[in-house]
């Protein structure tokens, strides 16, 4: 990559600015309505995907925002390529930019929280998907995914 390029008004050199790669994280919430084998499981639980590809591990559905998409634009896209499911985005849950936070690079996630109904299906680059509650979280999350799943629980208990 190159330290410089050239000001596209002036011609003179400028300094090359690395920026953080933008990127969505969804909470699917399994609405008590949900079809399938999945409708037996208790309401509140959510969607997580076993990641295909390094770094590997159990995440939320998500990942970066395309040139031009908005990031709700790229949630809906990012669950549905990855679970199958149709979602509908309820609320931001917050944004999350820890430099360490992805070990391949530098990346801001807003994480936004969504309903969806039927069974998801593992799609695009994920290996296998599952549904999860509070107390069922696999050990093995990805990136910062357990901090932003505490944050969830967290959120969930002052509202009730």
């Amino acid at each position: 990559m190159k330290d410089q390029i050239l000001c596209p008004h002036c011609g003179q050199v400028v300094e090359k600015y690395r920026n953080p790669f933008p990127t969505v994280d969804i909470i699917i919430e399994m609405a008590s309505g949900s079809h399938g084998p999945m409708a037996q499981r208790e309401a509140g639980n959510i969607v997580l995907i076993e990641r295909k590809n390094p770094p590997f591990g159990w995440a939320l559905p998500g990942g970066f925002v395309d040139y031009g998409e908005s990031l709700e634009v790229a949630a809906v896209r990012e669950a549905e390529e990855e679970t199958c499911l149709k979602v509908r985005l309820m609320y931001q849950l917050g944004a999350y930019s820890a430099p360490t936070r992805d070990p391949r690079f530098h990346t801001i996630s807003v994480v936004f929280v969504a309903s969806a109904t039927g069974a998801p299906k593992a799609a695009d680059d994920a290996k296998d998907v599952g549904i999860f509650g509070r107390d069922s979280l696999p050990e093995n999350l990805a990136f910062d995914h357990g901090e932003i799943l505490q944050d969830y629980f967290k959120k969930c208990s002052a509202k009730n």
